[in-house]
C-alpha cells in the first residue's frame, strides 16, 4: 500500500475518491488527538488522574464533521476521564475506551451504524491500530507514527498528532465531498 503525503499531486485523485466515500471518522487518542505524552498525577487517597492536552483546531474540525453529517469517535486502549470529557464536549458519537482489542470495538461501530469498511476513515499512530488501518477505506497515519503504521496508511498527515492532524484529515474529507465551503460558511453567519 502506498502512503500519500498531502502534497503528492499524482495520487491526490485516488485519495479524493477514498475520502468522498467516508461516513465515519474514528481515531486513536494518545498520539493522534494528543501528542502521545501521558501525564499521570497521583491524587490524595491513592487514586490516579491523567492530564491530556488537546488541540483546539481538532475540536473545531470534529464539530464541523458532526455538523456536516459525519459520525465521529475514538477507540483507545486506555481509559481516561479527560478523553471522555473532551469527547462529550465535541459531541462524538463513539467513545470506546479500555479496548485491548481495537478491531472488536471497530466491528461494534460497523454493526451499530450499518457502515462498510470503505465508508470509514481511521487515524492511528501505533501498532494496536494496525488491524483497523488494514481494513478501512481511508487509513491515516500521523507523521510521528510507528513505521508499520505509516506503511499501512493511505495518507500521512503533515500535522503531528496533538497538533491538529485530525483537523487536517476532516478538512481533506469535507473538501473531497464538496462540503468544506458550506462547513466554513457556518462560521460566517452574523460575521457581516
Amino acid at each position: 500500500m502506498r502512503s500519500i503525503k498531502h502534497n503528492d499531486t499524482s495520487a491526490n485523485s485516488a485519495l479524493r475518491r477514498r475520502a468522498r466515500k467516508i461516513r465515519i471518522v474514528l481515531m486513536d487518542v494518545d498520539g493522534v488527538l494528543t501528542d502521545g505524552k501521558i501525564v499521570v498525577c497521583a491524587e490524595d487517597g491513592g487514586g490516579m488522574a491523567d492530564i491530556k492536552l488537546f488541540h483546539a483546531h481538532d475540536g473545531v474540525g470534529l464539530k464541523l464533521a458532526k455538523q456536516m453529517g459525519l459520525v465521529t469517535g475514538v477507540i483507545s486502549g486506555r481509559r481516561s476521564p479527560a478523553t471522555a470529557k473532551r469527547a462529550i464536549e465535541l459531541g462524538m458519537d463513539f467513545v470506546l475506551q479500555g479496548q485491548e482489542n481495537k478491531l472488536s470495538a471497530y466491528e461494534q461501530v460497523l454493526k451499530q451504524t450499518g457502515a462498510t469498511d470503505e465508508q470509514v476513515c481511521y487515524i492511528g499512530d501505533d501498532l494496536p491500530d494496525l488491524p483497523i488501518l488494514r481494513r478501512v477505506g481511508l487509513a491515516v497515519s500521523v507523521p510521528n507514527a510507528a513505521l508499520e503504521v505509516k506503511k499501512s496508511a493511505h495518507y500521512i498527515t503533515d500535522r503531528l498528532g496533538g497538533e491538529a492532524a485530525v483537523r487536517e484529515v476532516i478538512e481533506m474529507i469535507l473538501k473531497a465531498k464538496g462540503q468544506w465551503r458550506e462547513a466554513v460558511g457556518t462560521f460566517m453567519i452574523g460575521a457581516e
